[in-house]
């Protein structure tokens, strides 16, 4: 690989609290967790800690509170590697959190509090603009405002760089103003919640794509979880399978697939090929606890990837 792919990530930053249980608790009632693990995540850093972790030289563009996990998260984001000249510190506001509950078959449920990332203002794209102008490719999460989100979708078509818009959490928004972007990637809720269409069946993730590409998206990915993922363009769709692993922990499987198929878009793959390799990153990614932890360096993606192709 001569030149490392260059990715920006305009987005959020949170501190991750999970809880793993047995049950849920019922209204009123409390119960005793199994264990606890603290880390850094958010969707934003998550993804650019996977682009980096996937050998790419990468920018992050945040906002982070006045509290004891600011700094910690700067450093965390220093720590890998990732510039963080454009993650200011807001007085008076706390970090983002995300208290995450995960069940004992991996599966997840997050309640995320935005705190800082919601001063993540369209004059702060500005103020990056001319290191974002020297990427291949800008990736956008809804944990940020919506109109920065807009401002930054145009800011990458006026200046002919790849958009990726990852709608996650799905709020309402105006679709119209994000479908510049390249790609638009929910996963299988968030694509229900933003057209109203169920997404339970192929046929059904087929039409909902379908439904997307006609408000006027170039294409969409939809991320299927363990099943993989459905490509949609105006020249049809392809469902791409997902592989087979025993999951942990599917907090920030997204993420790490977003942020590693950008890496692999940029590096020159083709897309069946990029999202092939993206689903099999997102798969490693729940085999171990809490988000950026347990996404696989480059050398370990590869080594299993030729573990797995040299099988088929």
């Amino acid at each position: 690989m001569a030149n490392a792919a260059r990715i920006a990530v305009v987005g959020s930053a949170n501190t991750d609290l999970t809880t793993f249980t047995d049950v849920f608790p019922r209204p009123g009632e409390t119960l005793f967790g199994k264990n606890f693990d603290l880390g850094f995540g958010g969707k934003g850093a998550n993804q650019a800690v996977a682009a980096r972790l996937c050998g790419a030289d990468v920018l992050m563009v945040a906002r982070v509170g006045s509290d004891l996990f600011g700094e910690a998260t700067i450093k965390n984001f220093a720590s890998f590697g990732i510039d963080t000249t454009h993650v200011r510190i807001i007085d008076g506001v706390s970090t983002g959190v995300a208290p995450i509950f995960v069940e004992p078959n991996g599966q997840n449920r997050i309640i995320v509090v935005k705190g800082a990332n919601d001063r993540l203002l369209p004059a702060d794209v500005d103020a990056a603009a001319e290191q974002l102008r020297r990427v291949d490719t800008i990736i956008l999460q809804f944990e940020i405002p919506l109109e920065t989100i807009y401002y930054t979708v145009r800011f990458a078509r006026a200046n002919k760089i790849r958009c990726i818009v990852n709608p996650a959490p799905a709020i309402p928004a105006q679709l119209a103003n994000l479908t510049a972007a390249d790609y638009f990637i929910p996963n299988e809720t968030e694509a229900e919640l933003i057209t109203g269409q169920a997404v339970r069946t192929p046929a059904e993730a087929s039409a909902c794509a379908a439904g997307l590409l006609g408000k006027g998206f170039q294409r969409v990915v939809l991320t299927l979880g363990a099943r993989g993922a459905l490509v949609a363009s105006a020249a049809g769709s392809t469902h791409v399978p997902g592989f087979p692993v025993a999951a942990v922990d599917t907090s920030g499987a997204g993420d790490a697939f977003i942020g590693s198929l950008a890496v692999f878009l940029t590096e020159g793959l083709s897309e069946p090929d990029a999202v092939t390799r993206a689903n099999l990153y997102a798969a490693m990614s729940t085999t171990g606890v809490g988000t950026q932890k347990s996404f696989p360096r480059r050398a370990g993606f590869e080594a299993e990837w030729s573990r797995r192709t040299a099988k088929a």
